[in-house]
């Protein structure tokens, strides 16, 4: 998952329009579609072969930074403004991914439903 993150923000970073990443995981699936939900991806599309998988997405150069956030760190909803002043540079921008017991979603998501849950990544 680390690497298919840092192979988003490098190509983005040089302009490219189009990355692949391989192999896949339902989770980097997941957290794909958030990215794509908020803005920050266009198009992907999941191709199944017999190493893993592979995925080709659709750069819109609108990715300033995105990572990991190890270790995965317990977040309560409550403590969610903490987390952001620590992983985000301003307020209301960017997002923050969470594991909630109700699935993957940003904190915004998890603070109106009053759920915490791991913190995953990062992406503004």
């Amino acid at each position: 998952m680390n690497d298919a993150i840092a192979n988003i923000k490098n190509y983005s970073r040089i302009g490219k329009s189009e990355c692949t990443i391989h192999p896949t995981s339902k989770l980097l699936i997941e957290v794909l579609k958030i990215f794509q939900q908020t803005g920050y991806l266009g198009e992907f599309e999941v191709v199944e072969d017999k190493k893993g998988g592979l995925v080709k997405i659709q750069l819109i150069k609108k990715i300033n930074d995105c990572g990991i956030i190890k270790p995965r760190f317990p977040v309560k909803y409550t403590e969610m403004a903490k987390w952001e002043k620590r992983y985000l540079p301003a307020r209301d921008f960017g997002v923050l991914i969470v594991s909630t017991p109700h699935g993957t979603m940003t904190h915004r998501e998890a603070k109106e439903k009053k759920t915490g849950g791991r913190l995953i990544a990062y992406v503004y």
